[in-house]
């Protein structure tokens, strides 16, 4: 049994730099605090928060869409949800950010769904905004 988490989030930056901080491995690491790996072609592979989350990138559209199959270190071997990240420009210099995530193990979904909240919107909106942790 699976479920799906949506979130939409407003972040004070272009739509190309939201883009460059998930698919750029140092910025990732900067506004995470944790080692990723990322290759940003499509086909390629990535690693994030060490290892805890690994998966392929499917599909790319620079500054407007990011596509991955994607799985949590704890759950049951080859199982993987497959995320969404939808880049849009909202305003000057404003990015309005719809993610999905299909496929979510049942057992892990709120942990999940509170974890990108915590780990992703949060530091990715001070990192990008300028704003002191």
């Amino acid at each position: 049994m699976t479920k799906e988490i949506k979130h939409r989030v407003t972040i004070l930056a272009v739509p190309a730099k939201v883009y460059a901080a998930l698919m750029d491995e140092k910025k990732h690491s900067q506004f995470t605090g944790e080692r990723a790996r990322i290759d940003r072609r499509v086909g390629g592979t990535f690693t994030c928060y060490g290892t805890y989350i690994k998966g392929i990138t499917l599909e790319l559209q620079p500054g407007k869409l990011i596509v991955q199959a994607w799985r949590s270190r704890n759950w049951p071997k080859g199982t993987y949800s497959i995320v969404a990240f939808k880049l849009s420009k909202s305003g000057v210099s404003r990015t309005t950010l719809r993610f999905s995530q299909v496929g979510v193990p049942a057992s892990d979904y709120r942990d999940k769904n509170k974890g990108w909240r915590t780990h992703y919107w949060e530091p990715l909106k001070q990192y990008l905004e300028g704003k002191a942790g």
